[in-house]
């Protein structure tokens, strides 16, 4: 099954259990055809014994179960619902279960779903991960490709362990934003909101997010109300907002109907044999099986957020119950809650006609010369619409007219590249004189971002090459394309450079996915990308930096870098400011050429830094402007 699927472009992720084997009470035969006893702890067929579970002194609660979340030694340590748990910290437990996820990946799936993160300690995770192989080059992926994973971690807020224990492994689920979303639906005011830092969601670059999923469409796992196929509605409307907004990796869900909870998948002959699923004229599916992620509006969506990929929410307009928004220059989508809206909107996107995607194109929108457009909205069923670049032919009308009649076939094909949301970028070319990279291979590159900051802020930068400019870039660092390598070089050993020291080990990549897999932390604090570290020309100061002439709060980063994996000698980057509600940079609109003794001129525009391999670049904390010397 795996390999027909990856001939037709289709991955498999694999639900994984590494946190336990059967209940106790438990025996007989496994599904392999292996005995098993659960109360003497023997699984011959793995092979597991006693020693292979966590010891019964490391489990803090009397009855050996997991009972209060709020502990995390109990939780980590004893027996989830009475599941047999683990030891992981054991070499040969690490061993098995690599073992285990090394047969899937030689199958050829693309990664794994982590089934019960939380109850595993995250440095057992990161080591059993460390095992494991890269994917399958036999199976299409390319060489050097590590697997791609995400861990189903359950973070309402308000206890010990939080999903960003594990950002340095993978990317987490966020329960939080089904609820969200459900709520937002409701009320359209909450919608920009979706995504709340404050409350400790995973960022953008490391959440897998969902309008439901199979527990909590079933009502395990959440604290309020979530949408499902029952209510179709809001449902469409909930799950084509999340595809047009820009935050996390969006997960589909495709379910089959069920009236209680604990009901399996179709089985007409009640025999335990679930059901083919029958395929109608029209796409849909039968048999009971509802394949959300056949709806046409969520096709159209997909297609929507697969072009938009790599830009962000911007010209937010909310409105009573009517709330519409671009994502960058590429694509627009509005949605009313009465299923009535006419107005005129700008929508960032260039002149010409747009097919309208949500009714296969049989629609159109005329954007205007200034960027408006009028905004129609008559459907109750299907209260949104959206359109976007490359969507259909778009024109550029001529001085004498406005619009350009465009072909309106439906587009119904399926998309078949993964749907996510990636760091904002926008994608505007600009002419420029090419700039050549002035070495080959791996030399010192050093970065000063000017930022006065405040005690306990620190800065961490992301990126490499404008994922916009380059094909073939994935969610994984390591295989990532648009990745660079480096090495961070060491700033000095006083106690003012400890953190940098401490997230700058394990830091081999510029990536656009914050800490790496391996990286460093500080005192159970994990990076959120390149560390940079404050520094002052004072040479009386223990921050002083013989490179930084420039005076106080020129935060800094010395990196050994590869200029051939650059873009014409150029790379760019965006900064993080921790402990300043979102941190995140302003879109950058860099002055082109650099100033300094070496200069130069970016290759292309982007809302990023840009910076030059090789020399010293010099910049402001949202600022535009950049200056590039020699270094000495």
């Amino acid at each position: 099954m795996v390999q027909r699927c990856n001939a037709v472009g289709v991955r498999v992720i694999v639900d994984v259990v590494v946190n336990h084997m059967a209940e106790l009470g438990r025996s007989g035969y496994g599904s392999g055809g292996t005995t098993f006893n659960a109360d003497q702890l023997d699984f011959p067929g793995v092979p597991y014994t006693s020693v292979d579970f966590t010891p019964q002194d490391l489990c803090p609660s009397a009855d050996g179960i997991v009972g209060n979340n709020s502990d995390v030694y109990e939780v980590r340590n004893c027996y989830l619902l009475g599941l047999t748990d683990l030891y992981t910290s054991s070499y040969h437990v690490r061993e098995q279960l690599a073992h285990y996820l090394n047969l899937l990946l030689d199958i050829g799936v693309m990664g794994f779903r982590v089934e019960a993160a939380k109850y595993v300690w995250p440095e057992d995770l990161e080591a059993i991960l460390s095992l494991t192989n890269n994917l399958n080059t036999a199976e299409g992926f390319p060489s050097a490709t590590r697997p791609f994973i995400y861990h189903q971690i359950n973070d309402q807020g308000g206890e010990p362990i939080s999903v960003n224990d594990y950002f340095g492994i993978g990317l987490t689920t966020e329960y939080r934003y089904s609820e969200k979303i459900a709520a937002g639906v409701d009320d359209f005011a909450l919608l920009n909101y979706v995504y709340d830092s404050e409350e400790g969601m995973a960022p953008p670059y490391k959440a897998l997010v969902f309008v439901d999923d199979h527990d909590n469409q079933r009502g395990y796992g959440s604290t309020g109300d979530v949408l499902t196929y029952k209510q179709i509605r809001e449902y469409q409307m909930g799950v084509s907002f999340s595809l047009a907004y820009d935050y996390g990796v969006v997960r589909l869900m495709s379910s089959y109907d069920f009236d209680d909870n604990d009901q399996g998948p179709p089985d007409s002959s009640s025999s335990g044999a679930t059901d083919t699923v029958p395929i109608n004229a029209d796409g849909s599916c039968g048999g009971g099986w509802i394949c959300e992620h056949r709806w046409n509006s969520i096709v159209q969506m997909v297609m929507f957020r697969n072009v938009v990929a790599g830009t962000q929410v911007e010209l937010w307009y909310q409105e009573d119950d009517n709330v519409a928004f671009s994502r960058g220059h590429l694509g627009f989508f509005a949605m009313s809650k009465s299923g009535s809206l006419d107005t005129v909107l700008q929508t960032g996107l260039p002149a010409g006609l747009y097919c309208e995607l949500i009714s296969s194109c049989t629609r159109n929108v005329t954007v205007d010369t200034d960027g408006t457009a009028r905004i129609t909205i008559n459907d109750y069923q299907l209260p949104f619409i959206a359109f976007c670049v490359g969507c259909g032919t778009v024109t550029t009308p001529s001085p004498d007219q406005t619009t350009t009649v465009i072909p309106t076939t439906p587009m119904t094909t399926l998309p078949t590249t993964m749907t996510t949301t990636t760091i904002p970028t926008t994608t505007t070319p600009l002419t420029t004189e090419s700039t050549t990279p002035p070495f080959g291979g791996k030399v010192k590159t050093v970065i000063f971002l000017y930022k006065q900051t405040n005690p306990g802020q620190d800065i961490f930068i992301i990126g490499g090459i404008d994922i916009a400019h380059r094909p073939g870039c994935t969610s994984d660092a390591e295989s990532d394309v648009c990745a660079l390598d480096i090495t961070v070089n060491s700033l000095g050993t006083n106690v003012h450079y400890d953190r940098y020291n401490a997230w700058r080990a394990g830091d081999t990549k510029l990536d656009w996915y914050g800490a790496q897999a391996g990286q460093g932390t500080y005192n159970g604090q994990v990076a959120s990308g390149t560390p940079l570290v404050w520094t002052t020309s004072n040479s009386g100061a223990p921050e002083y930096q013989e490179l930084n002439t420039y005076g106080d709060s020129y935060w800094m980063v010395d990196m050994i870098m590869d200029c051939a994996q650059t873009d014409e000698g150029w790379f760019h980057f965006k900064a993080y400011l921790t402990n300043a509600g979102s941190g995140w940079e302003d879109d950058i609109n860099q002055v082109s050429p650099c100033s300094g003794d070496v200069g130069g001129s970016e290759p292309y525009a982007t809302v990023y830094h840009t910076a030059r391999c090789g020399y010293l670049n010099v910049f402001e904390f949202s600022g535009s402007s950049c200056m590039v010397s020699d270094l000495p």
